[in-house]
C-alpha cells in the first residue's frame, strides 16, 4: 500500500496530493459499493430475502456516500477566498454528516420493511450462487474498508475513517444474512425478518455515531493527546523561553489548523529580542507541524525576588486545599495603595465549587496568611494543558 501511496503523490502536485486521494478513494468506492448493490439486489429478488435487499440498499446508499466524498474533497480543495479567508475544507465534515444522515434513513426504512417480513414471514429461495455472491461481497468490503483505512491515516481524513468503519461495519451485517440465510437452508427456520431488524438497528447505531463525531469536530473539539504531545513537546524544547500557558487550538479543516499560546520570557529583555524569538517559535511551528500559531507575550519577574517569594507562597497556599487547583501567569505590581498579585487559576473538571466561591476563599487566605494584596484572578476550567 505505501508503495501504491508513493506512486500516487509522485503523479500528483504537492498542493494536490490530498484531493488526488479522497478522489481516488471516492471513485473506488463508486466503483466497489454499486457492484455490491447490483450482485446483492439480484440474489435479494430472486430469493426473496428482505435482510439481502436491506444490505444491497445499504451498499446503494455507500455508491451516494462516494458521490459525496468526491464532491467534499473537491469543495475543500478550493483556496481561501474573500468569505472564507480560513478555506474550505471544513467541506469534508459537512458531506461526512450528510453522509451519516443517509445512514440514518437507510436503517429506518428497513427496520421497518423487517418488522413486517417478521408479521408476515416468507419462506427463501437459497442457491449455492447466492452464498458465493454472499462471500465475494464480504471479501470486497474488506478489502474497501482496509483501502479507506490506510487512505485516511495517509492523508488524515476524518470523512475517510466514516466510510472505513461504515465498510467494516457492512462487512459485519452481510455476515449476518449469510448466516441468518444458511440457518433458513439447513434447518427451514424463517428468521430473515429477525436478522433485517439487528442489521438496521447497527446501521442506525452506526450512522448516530457517525454524526455525533462530526458534530463535535464541527463545533470545536478537544484536540487528541497525541497532537497536544506533539505541541507541547516542541514547546518544551524552546531553551530561551521560561515557559508557556492558554495554549488553544481551532481547527478548520484536516490541513488548515490555528494556534494561539502565551509565552513567558524575561522581563529584562528589549521587544526586539523578544520579537525575534517568538517569531522562530511561529515559523518553526509553520514549518514543521504545519499549525498557524500566534504567540503572546508574557514577561516574568524573574529576578524578583519579592514575586519569587510571593509566588511560592500562593503555589503552597492553593496546594493546601488538595484541590489540584494550578496556577500561571503570576504577577505582582507595586501600587500606591494596596499592591497588586495577578494570576490564572486552572479548575479540574471534578471540582463542584464555583469560581465565585473559590474566588471569595483564595482572597481571604492570602491576605490572612501572606499579606494585605489587591487580587485579581482568572479562573480557567477548559485548560488543554496538563501542567
Amino acid at each position: 500500500m505505501k508503495r501504491f501511496f508513493k506512486w500516487v503523490e509522485n503523479r500528483s502536485e504537492e498542493k494536490e496530493i490530498r484531493t488526488t486521494f479522497g478522489t481516488l478513494a471516492g471513485k473506488v468506492g463508486l466503483l466497489s459499493n454499486f457492484l455490491l448493490f447490483a450482485m446483492k439486489l439480484m440474489i435479494g429478488l430472486f430469493s426473496g430475502s428482505v435482510s439481502i435487499i436491506a444490505d444491497a440498499m445499504n451498499n446503494l446508499s455507500d455508491s451516494a456516500s462516494s458521490v459525496l466524498t468526491l464532491i467534499g474533497f473537491r469543495i475543500a480543495a478550493k483556496p481561501a477566498d474573500k468569505k472564507h479567508p480560513y478555506g474550505h475544507q471544513r467541506s469534508e465534515y459537512i458531506t461526512g454528516m450528510i453522509i451519516s444522515f443517509i445512514i440514518l434513513f437507510v436503517g429506518g426504512q428497513f427496520l421497518i420493511t423487517s418488522i413486517k417480513r417478521i408479521l408476515q414471514p416468507e419462506s427463501l429461495q437459497t442457491s449455492s450462487v447466492m452464498f458465493v455472491i454472499l462471500i465475494l461481497s464480504i471479501g470486497i468490503k474488506v478489502a474497501q474498508g482496509y483501502f479507506y483505512q490506510e487512505t485516511a491515516r495517509h492523508i488524515k481524513s476524518k470523512t475517510l475513517l466514516a466510510s472505513a468503519k461504515d465498510s467494516f461495519n457492512d462487512v459485519y451485517t452481510t455476515l449476518t444474512v449469510f448466516v441468518s440465510a444458511g440457518i433458513e437452508h439447513f434447518t427451514g427456520w424463517q428468521i430473515d425478518g429477525y436478522t433485517g431488524v439487528i442489521i438496521a438497528i447497527f446501521i442506525l447505531f452506526s450512522g448516530a455515531q457517525m454524526i455525533s463525531g462530526f458534530i463535535n469536530v464541527l463545533l470545536g473539539d478537544r484536540p487528541n493527546e497525541e497532537e497536544l504531545k506533539l505541541i507541547t513537546d516542541h514547546l518544551d524544547n524552546q531553551q530561551l523561553i521560561i515557559g508557556y500557558h492558554d495554549l488553544l487550538i481551532h481547527n478548520y479543516g484536516p490541513e488548515k489548523k490555528f494556534a494561539t499560546v502565551h509565552i513567558e520570557i524575561d522581563d529584562r529583555w528589549n521587544l526586539n529580542r523578544s520579537h525575534k524569538v517568538l517569531t522562530g517559535i511561529e515559523k518553526e511551528f509553520k514549518n514543521k507541524l504545519k499549525i498557524n500559531l500566534v504567540c503572546h507575550l508574557d514577561p516574568i519577574a524573574v529576578r524578583s525576588e519579592e514575586q519569587q517569594k510571593v509566588y511560592k507562597l500562593v503555589k503552597e497556599l492553593l496546594n493546601s486545599y488538595e484541590l489540584n487547583l494550578q496556577l500561571h501567569d503570576f504577577r505582582l505590581e507595586n501600587k500606591d495603595d494596596l499592591p497588586l498579585i495577578q494570576f490564572d487559576v486552572v479548575v479540574p473538571e471534578n471540582i463542584s465549587l464555583t469560581n465565585e466561591q473559590l474566588l471569595i476563599g483564595i482572597e481571604k487566605d492570602i491576605n490572612q496568611k501572606i499579606g494585605s494584596y489587591a487580587i485579581e484572578l482568572v479562573f480557567d476550567r477548559t485548560y488543554l494543558l496538563k501542567k
